[in-house]
């Protein structure tokens, strides 16, 4: 029987998990994260399913100390798995594996190494991303891989949507390749990283609007960081407007010299500095939901400026 110890977290990690288990692979330990009470919880739990199944879970702050490393070690695992797991696994806790250790990245690998794979792509306009089962390295996201699967991004996807695509990507393609894995026979390619892009984590603070960009840079800033992730924002008056949603309409065109907020016909519209337009669906101004007609009402204004030098992140 294969033995494998996971790493994992998240719906990526729940769904992996149950694969492995849907497969027979033995799982005598799950090592996972303790939600953090400042982060928004809207994924399933790693270890809520690891119980449901009767595994043993450790969260340890660094799983690369000697007392973990002496418990995976015990279990004398064929496999490492990681699946969405947040902390890096040093060299010689990823050599505990006896036959490798195997993580499965958020991004079309060697494309989007690093952090947020699934928002980054969003934010940059992609129009396609998936999931990569790789061996693991030192180098993050770098080592061989051994499957993808690509999944669309279409024009008004949030990075939820996408995520969830992700999801069943990674779902799909590991039930597809772990029979190859438990036998020896699954390809293993080297990532030509030249070929690729590395991306660090996401703040915040990094989803203020820049309203110098075209509409659609701001379109994909705003479904990039679009709820359940904090969301794109400006500041009006030394409060906050939040812009949840956004359409892009490519026809229309501003009239004004600068950036600014436009009430016509019930409608809301965000236009940028080169007179691009975006029709914004939904919003909030200073933590409460503003509906686009009552734009008129919250300013005093049917045209309300945006401001056109933005602070950027610390």
């Amino acid at each position: 029987m294969t033995t494998a110890v996971v790493f994992a977290y998240h719906n990526v990690g729940v769904r992996c998990l149950t694969v492995l288990l849907a497969q027979g692979v033995h799982i005598p330990l799950v090592l996972t994260h303790r939600d953090s009470p400042s982060e928004a919880i809207w994924f399933e739990s790693v270890a809520e399913r690891a119980a449901l199944h009767g595994i043993p879970t450790l969260t340890p702050e660094d799983p690369n100390v000697p007392d973990i490393m002496a418990r995976v070690q015990g279990e004398k695992p064929d496999f490492l798995f990681s699946f969405y797991y947040r902390q890096m696994l040093k060299p010689p806790l990823l050599a505990l594996g006896r036959r490798g250790a195997l993580n499965m990245h958020g991004s079309l690998l060697p494309k989007y190494r690093g952090r947020a794979p699934v928002n980054w792509a969003v934010i940059r306009g992609e129009t396609e991303t998936g999931a990569t089962l790789h061996y693991m390295a030192e180098k993050p996201d770098a080592g061989d891989i051994v499957d993808r699967q690509a999944v669309p991004i279409l024009p008004d996807d949030t990075a939820l949507d996408v995520f969830n695509k992700v999801t069943w990507a990674a779902e799909i393609m590991l039930y597809r390749v772990l029979p190859q894995l438990v036998a020896g026979t699954a390809p293993r390619m080297v990532q030509d990283l030249s070929n690729g892009s590395y991306f660090g984590g996401r703040r915040p603070e990094h989803g203020r609007i820049d309203w110098n960009d075209t509409a659609d840079a701001v379109h994909n800033l705003v479904r990039g960081v679009a709820p359940p992730y904090p969301g794109a924002f400006t500041e009006l008056g030394g409060r906050m407007l939040r812009i949840l949603r956004t359409v892009r309409e490519p026809g229309r065109r501003g009239r004004f010299p600068a950036p600014a907020l436009v009430v016509e016909a019930g409608h809301c519209y965000a236009q940028c500095a080169d007179r691009t337009t975006l029709r914004i669906v939904a919003m909030e101004f200073d933590g409460r939901p503003l509906a686009p007609g009552d734009v008129e009402t919250a300013f005093g204004a049917t045209v309300v400026s945006l401001p056109a030098d933005p602070v950027s992140p610390s």
